[in-house]
C-alpha cells in the first residue's frame, strides 16, 4: 500500500488528536481506581477537589481552575448519595474560588452526620480554608498550609478598600470607591458570620467569634500561610504527618502542563539509607 504525503499528514493529525484522549482516559481510570482503593481502606466516601493547571486540546492550552458553582453542584450531589452514617473524606487542593460555591460545600459538609475529614496535601487557600473549617478533622502534610478567608473584590482585598475610606477624606473619594467600600463591608461581615457558624460546633462561642474575625478581617495578606502548628494554636482539630500515601499518589495523577525546560528535577525514589560516597 502506497501512502502519499496527504495520507501521512492525516495519520499524524489523527495520532496527535487521539493519543491525548487515550492518555486522558487512562489517567481518569487510574484516578477512579485510586479513589476506590482509599474508600475501601477507610470505609468512607472519598471526594476529591483538586485544582491545578491542566493541558487541554490539541494546542495544550493551560487553564487555571478554582472553586466554582459546578464544583459545588458535583460535591453536593456526592454528599446526597452518601449514607448518613458513612464518613466523608475530602481531598482538597485549591487556591480558592467563589464564596457562594465554597459556602455551599462547607454547609453541606457540616450538616453531614458522620465524621468529615479534609486532607490537604499541599494547600487549600481562601475558599478551600472555608471548606476545611467545616470538617471534623483537618489532616495536613507537615508543610501544607491553609489561608485567610478575607473576601476579595476583583483585584483588591475588601479590607484594603475599607482602609482607603477610613484614611482618606470622603470628599476626595470617587463614587465607585465608595460603592466598593459598601460592598466590601458587607462581604467581610457576611464571611465572618458564616465562618463563626462553622466554628461554633468546635469552639466556645467567644473563641469562635474571635477566630472568625481574625480570619476574615484582613489581618494578613490573602496568601498568608496558616500551618498545622498555627491551627493548633487556634485550637482547631488538625493532624500533621498522617497523610495516607494514596493521597500523594492521587496528586501525581493531576500533572501540570509539560514544559520544555522543567524548573524542578529530582530522582523520584525514596532515599531510606545514606548513599555510598
Amino acid at each position: 500500500m502506497n501512502f502519499g504525503f496527504t495520507d501521512i499528514i492525516w495519520i499524524v493529525f489523527l495520532v496527535f488528536t487521539v493519543l491525548p484522549m487515550v492518555q486522558q482516559r487512562s489517567i481518569a481510570v487510574r484516578r477512579f481506581n485510586l479513589l476506590r482503593k482509599i474508600e475501601e481502606q477507610r470505609q468512607s466516601r472519598v471526594i476529591s477537589l483538586i485544582h491545578r493547571q491542566e493541558a487541554i486540546s490539541l494546542l495544550g492550552i493551560p487553564i487555571s481552575r478554582y472553586i466554582n458553582v459546578e464544583d459545588s453542584e458535583h460535591i453536593l450531589r456526592a454528599i446526597r448519595l452518601t449514607p448518613d452514617d458513612m464518613p466523608i473524606d475530602l481531598i482538597l487542593h485549591t487556591p480558592g474560588g467563589l464564596v457562594l460555591a465554597s459556602e455551599q460545600i462547607a454547609r453541606a459538609l457540616q450538616q453531614h452526620r458522620a465524621k468529615v475529614t479534609v486532607f490537604v496535601p499541599h494547600y487549600a487557600m481562601s475558599g478551600g480554608t472555608m471548606i476545611s473549617l467545616a470538617a471534623d478533622e483537618i489532616v495536613l502534610d507537615p508543610n501544607a498550609v491553609l489561608g485567610p478567608v478575607d473576601p476579595q473584590l476583583g483585584q483588591y482585598p475588601a479590607a484594603s478598600i475599607l482602609q482607603v475610606v477610613q484614611q482618606k477624606n470622603i470628599n476626595r473619594i470617587d463614587d465607585n470607591t465608595l460603592i466598593l467600600a459598601d460592598m466590601a463591608a458587607k462581604a467581610v461581615r457576611q464571611v465572618q458570620e458564616f465562618v463563626e457558624i462553622l466554628l461554633l460546633d468546635k469552639l466556645p462561642a467567644a473563641k469562635a467569634k474571635e477566630l472568625a474575625k481574625m480570619l476574615a478581617e484582613g489581618r494578613w495578606t490573602h496568601d498568608y500561610p496558616i500551618t498545622c502548628e498555627k491551627l493548633r494554636e487556634m485550637e482547631l482539630p488538625s493532624v500533621c504527618n498522617e497523610m495516607p500515601l494514596e493521597v500523594y499518589e492521587l496528586m501525581e495523577l493531576y500533572p501540570q502542563p509539560a514544559q520544555q525546560r522543567p524548573s524542578v528535577q529530582y530522582i523520584p525514589l525514596p532515599y531510606d539509607k545514606k548513599l555510598p560516597g
